[in-house]
């Protein structure tokens, strides 16, 4: 038995808490954000760290992941970058 992943019951619950239709799951390290419906990627989050400080990745044209802007991408506390996510045009390109 697994123990429980506290940084991915906090993003399923904010996933519930905003209407639902997200799926994640943990791989490689991080937590790669998918489309319920059609399995289209939305964003990836990797630990930067310690606490809950996240890197927020998004699905490019290239068919990789590929950090938001320039300087070093974006790195926010998980709440903000839920937020950033479900607020985000560039998440939800390929949705």
């Amino acid at each position: 038995m697994t123990d429980p992943d506290p940084i991915l019951a906090r993003i399923e619950a904010f996933d519930r808490e905003n209407g639902g239709g997200v799926t994640v799951c943990r791989n490689r390290g991080g937590y790669t954000l998918t489309l319920t419906a059609t399995e289209a990627p939305i964003a990836r989050l990797k630990p930067e760290g310690s606490g809950d400080t996240m890197r927020v990745l998004y699905w490019s044209w290239q068919n990789r992941w590929k950090d938001v802007g320039g300087m070093g991408g974006l790195v926010l506390p998980l709440d903000e970058a839920l937020d950033a996510i479900a607020n985000t045009e560039i998440f939800w390109t390929w949705t």
